[in-house]
């Protein structure tokens, strides 16, 4: 039996062909940016757009300028094949599949440098991270000129950038945030978890329950220092390596808030297991 699979283009003429008879057609078009190895999480965002619109493109390229030397370019996962059959059967329209000589060319010399909710939490331990995927996404926008794109948020503050350089830039599309998707025991999904060992993959869920934890103590009056800092010690009690941090942040500035806030908050959160880096984030 012959599996399904979903049509690939790698040049920009080829994918601005497609987009064109779209919208000859009337056809709306939404954009899922991704670095592949797709999961669950993945396939719900795809869903999502095409809920959203009439035509889906997912983008696949490992964007090496995200990615800091000691960091794991060479090792993340890449699962081409397995992505595009899995994309086939969510009813994706195209994959954008470009290769790095495409995306930087030679001479490529022009870097967004976002500032606002790009400081802070990740950036303290990932400073080159945000330029890296904010100019990697407004190549992509300009490339695929879609309505929408869709983002999880998983990864908040990284969708909190975007929303701030779309509106910054006057990019004529609306981003979509999607919920976070998890396992059974709570663990957010992520090409990164393939990286946990066994016993790993059992402490990581602790992850979750800590900072719900920590949120539903905020909502009865705690404060952020001090959740913090009890959340911290948790994660190391409990098995992590490290934490890069754990903190209550206003949910659309992400600057640091006081106890009894009255705007929505978020807890967001980073830690190590062994070599793998997690993240997650939960409302309050």
């Amino acid at each position: 039996m012959q599996v399904e699979t979903v049509k690939t283009v790698a040049t920009v003429p080829a994918l601005r062909e497609s987009v064109r008879a779209w919208r000859a057609s009337g056809k709306t078009v939404a954009l899922l940016p991704t670095m592949g190895a797709l999961h669950e999480g993945h396939l719900s965002l795809a869903h999502t757009g095409k809920q959203h619109c009439d035509r889906l493109i997912t983008s696949i390229f490992v964007n090496h300028a995200q990615f800091a030397p000691q960091e794991d370019f060479t090792t993340y996962p890449r699962t081409f094949e397995d992505d595009l059959t899995k994309l086939a059967d969510h009813d994706c329209d195209l994959v954008w599949a470009p290769s790095a000589d495409v995306m930087y060319p030679d001479g490529f010399a022009t870097h967004i440098e976002p500032k606002g909710t790009a400081l802070g939490l990740e950036a303290d331990f990932r400073p080159h991270f945000f330029s890296g995927v904010a100019t990697v996404c407004c190549k992509l926008f300009t490339q695929a000129q879609p309505d929408i794109a869709l983002f999880g948020e998983k990864d908040y503050q990284q969708l909190c950038v975007i929303r701030q350089i779309v509106r910054d830039l006057d990019l004529p599309l609306d981003i979509v945030g999607c919920e976070t998707i998890r396992e059974p025991d709570g663990l957010a999904m992520s090409s990164r978890n393939a990286y946990l060992s066994p016993a790993e993959r059992k402490t990581a869920a602790e992850l979750h329950r800590i900072i719900s934890s920590m949120a539903n103590d905020f909502r009865h009056g705690g404060a952020p220092p001090e959740l913090s800092a009890s959340a911290h010690q948790q994660l190391l009690e409990t098995g992590f390596d490290k934490v890069d941090y754990v903190e209550i942040r206003d949910a659309l500035t992400l600057q640091p808030v006081s106890t009894g806030a009255s705007s929505s908050c978020r807890v967001l959160v980073a830690a190590w297991l062994g070599k793998t880096r997690l993240i997650d984030n939960i409302p309050v």
